[in-house]
């Protein structure tokens, strides 16, 4: 496959996440950003990628027990983010290729226990600790498609730090918890 077809595939993902944030609905925007997952997910696979690709879809598992949260309660149970991330050790060490197989280990894992706390201040700090992972990943990898998204999803994550601030999002009455 050619790498103007490959790097398509990418912004092909990247425009997915970025018309995700043009809808209304909640559903049809994780629909959105699922499929945007699931590109980015084939585009590591062609590129050879196979630690990232794994990763991504135990992310995109992660992301679908998320979203039946209140369906089901044993999803915000410390076993099923435990499990996730032996699912995520166990593929960081079957596909390890050198120090930077750790790179999506470390970013899914602190964002899955950001998720976990149900607390806006923490989701964004483990957002920004995760997000500067994948984009160094995306950057060896050669995924310029994901370099973008990730540069996105950084600008965005200040953005709402400054627009609600720091502080208020860490509080309990503050609107952002659920």
């Amino acid at each position: 496959m050619s790498e103007l077809a490959i790097q398509t595939i990418g912004f092909v993902g990247v425009a997915f996440f970025i018309a995700s944030y043009q809808i209304k609905s909640n559903r049809a925007l994780f629909a959105c950003q699922l499929t945007g997952c699931v590109i980015f997910c084939i585009q590591f696979f062609i590129l050879g990628a196979y630690t990232g690709a794994l990763s991504l879809m135990i992310n995109i598992l992660r992301n679908l027990l998320l979203f039946k949260v209140n369906d089901w309660k044993w999803v915000k149970s410390k076993v099923t983010l435990s499990v996730i991330i032996i699912l995520l050790a166990t593929v960081t060490i079957y596909t390890w290729v050198g120090w930077f197989s750790l790179l999506p280990f470390v970013s899914v894992t602190v964002t899955s226990i950001g998720y976990w706390t149900n607390n806006a201040q923490k989701i964004r700090l483990s957002q920004f600790i995760g997000a500067p992972c994948t984009l160094v990943y995306d950057i060896l990898i050669r995924s310029w498609g994901g370099v973008l998204t990730e540069s996105i999803t950084l600008m965005s994550i200040i953005v709402s730090v400054i627009r609600f601030g720091w502080k208020e999002m860490g509080e309990k009455d503050s609107g952002f918890q659920e």
